[in-house]
């Protein structure tokens, strides 16, 4: 199976890239079932990368029901090192105005229905999550992004709700006293995953409206996020390209050996049926 070194999730309104028209689809295998749709791979500037839609193509796939454990156990198959999130988001903060680019450094969890760990059946660790985003490739992102003329905001929190539908006028109102950012609905199983499978993980969160705490914004309806969607595309696609041949360089940071002192449980008695399953994520350590 080819091999791709940057993986690149495509969040809501991105669903392909005008630079991988030509990549070939590649369905992977998994023990968690099937990834969210086929990677597309392809090369920009001779650098192999692998697409996914994160909602599939169409967009049929709800936030709580993707498979956050297929897709980035099929990244990690696929050889991948370094994933970059594209994600649509919402903001909590009048400066921070739709259609601009926001590259977060925490996360807020709120959500309750996600299997967002590499953990269990037999097997128990726990792996540092102080840091949730790869600080080298999020300083490469914002670069990238400030390079494409968007208004760029480095650093925030990404407040993850459960969804699928949009935070009451009293939630906004309670994450903005928090101190929260930007609110989506994906990211936060991806990095704790990511994280547990070695790999780096940043996001570049593509901002659509102001939420309904705004007075401009009191319902945030669909056909508004999906019109900044559209515009925020382009966007998107010339962030990678400008992104993609500096994160090639070799890994100097902390997520390449994020599982080195995680693993808890006697390697005596992990059962022999995860240690097959799960060689690619835990191997070098049991």
């Amino acid at each position: 199976m080819q091999e791709a070194k940057i993986g690149i999730i495509g969040g809501s309104g991105l669903y392909k890239l005008d630079w991988l028209a030509k990549g070939k689809p590649v369905s992977v295998t998994t023990p968690f079932g099937k990834p969210s749709d086929k990677y597309i791979l392809g090369h920009l500037e001779g650098i192999p990368v692998a697409f996914l839609p994160r909602h599939g193509i169409g967009h049929r796939v709800l936030p709580t029901e993707v498979n956050y454990q297929a897709n980035i156990f099929g990244f990690k198959k696929l050889g991948v090192e370094k994933i970059i999130a594209i994600s649509a988001v919402g903001s909590l903060k009048e400066e921070i105005a739709p259609m601009d680019v926001v590259i977060p450094h925490q996360f807020f969890d709120r959500t309750t229905k996600r299997a967002a760990t590499f953990f269990g059946n037999g097997i128990v660790g726990h792996v540092s999550f102080a840091n949730p985003f790869c600080m080298d490739m999020a300083g490469i992102l914002r670069d990238a992004a400030k390079k494409t003329g968007a208004n760029v905001h480095w650093g925030g929190t990404y407040l993850n709700m459960e969804g699928p539908a949009f935070s009451t006028r009293s939630e906004s109102e309670v994450y903005r006293q928090w101190g929260m950012d930007i609110i989506g609905m994906t990211n936060i199983g991806e990095a704790k995953l990511a994280r547990e499978a070695e790999m780096c993980y940043a996001t570049a969160a593509f901002v659509t409206d102001y939420d309904c705490w705004h007075s401009s914004h009191e319902s945030v309806t669909v056909d508004m996020v999906m019109s900044n969607l559209a515009k925020n595309s382009q966007t998107a696609n010339k962030l990678l390209e400008l992104a993609i041949p500096v994160l090639i360089k070799e890994r100097d940071c902390t997520c390449k050996d994020a599982l080195k002192h995680a693993i808890v449980t006697d390697r005596k008695i992990i059962p022999a049926k995860i240690k097959k399953q799960l060689k690619l994520i835990f191997g070098k350590y049991i």
